[in-house]
């Protein structure tokens, strides 16, 4: 196997309902030494081209479709003229980043993508956005998860969590029954495995995510979203 995956991390400013964040990115870059894919570029599409290199860009994909995840997309892509992809749902968020232009492609739930020898396979994983998924590569046993999942847990955005229960079944249902080992590479921060996670999984249904510890804390209170995580259904693999 010749495929390869490399880290480019950049920073950045972004701003959400008026506020202003810092915020640091991951962007992926899976291939070998003749042709990539790119994952997330965020706002830095001069030093993401000069770790590609030479070698000719593929394609583009979003795992969702806010600023830090597509601003670089359109720069990047149209060196080698290659296509862009998201998920529909995100196209709305896209408009705000790139007024002027769709992506050309789509992406489906169990999708796929080649480079190199490997497949990228597309996982549904909503709740950071409506349209967010996750990318698959078995061959390397990776899950690229965008804002989905992080080192410290599922990701937010601006400090809260748009739509948690629908996060949290998505990571259950669909990023929790990949193997222990598959290495989980977000879009910020650094990398994880699903074990390390999943053990986590119970508080998180519990409600931690969602306390600051205080004794007036419900442990089925409402969430930020509205929901209440213990109105979350599972329909996670019995073998």
């Amino acid at each position: 196997m010749t495929a390869r995956i490399e880290r480019v991390v950049t920073e950045g400013v972004v701003s959400v309902d008026g506020s202003e964040y810092k915020v640091e990115n991951n962007t992926w870059i899976v291939g070998d030494d003749d042709e990539v894919i790119v994952i997330d570029p965020a706002r830095d599409a001069e030093t993401i081209l000069e770790t590609v290199g030479e070698r000719e860009v593929l394609a583009v994909i979003c795992t969702h479709g806010l600023p830090d995840h597509v601003g670089g997309a359109i720069e990047v892509a149209a060196r080698d003229e290659a296509v862009v992809a998201l998920n529909r749902k995100d196209r709305r968020l896209w408009r705000e980043t790139w007024q002027e232009t769709y992506p050309d492609i789509d992406m489906e739930d169990e999708g796929i993508f080649g480079v190199a020898d490997v497949e990228l396979e597309v996982i549904a994983t909503p709740g950071i956005t409506q349209g967010g998924v996750s990318l698959y590569v078995e061959e390397l046993g990776v899950v690229f998860t965008g804002k989905t999942l992080l080192a410290d847990g599922p990701g937010k955005v601006a400090g809260e969590y748009p739509a948690l229960a629908d996060q949290l079944t998505a990571i259950g249902e669909r990023l929790f029954t990949l193997p222990g080992d598959t290495r989980v590479l977000p879009a910020h921060g650094e990398e994880t495995t699903v074990a390390d996670q999943e053990q986590h999984f119970d508080a998180w249904l519990a409600g931690s995510l969602t306390r600051d510890g205080s004794a007036e804390d419900e442990q089925d209170g409402p969430l930020v979203d509205g929901t209440r995580v213990s109105g979350i259904k599972l329909k996670l693999d019995e073998d």
